[in-house]
């Protein structure tokens, strides 16, 4: 069982760093990369964005309930 919590663990590290390292920094990310800037900074937020925010939120949670499930049985 521990086996199959640190694979999902591991997995879940990796998509969370890379959904942080795609997300926008000063005028930059996902969206500038495939040509989202094309007038698009002036309304907001593509669904893009959005959707990769929602990933990132859903790694995030996934990451977070692993390590407490392991700090929990590893003790």
């Amino acid at each position: 069982m521990n086996v199959v919590i640190i694979v999902v663990h591991l997995v879940a590290s990796l998509f969370l760093i890379l959904f942080v390292l795609l997300h926008a920094g000063r005028g930059g990310g996902l969206s500038d990369m495939f040509g989202g800037n094309v007038g698009g900074s002036m309304a907001g937020s593509t669904v893009v964005e959005k959707n990769l925010d929602r990933l990132t939120v859903i790694a995030a949670l996934v990451f977070t309930f692993t390590t407490i499930l392991l700090a929990i049985r590893l003790q």
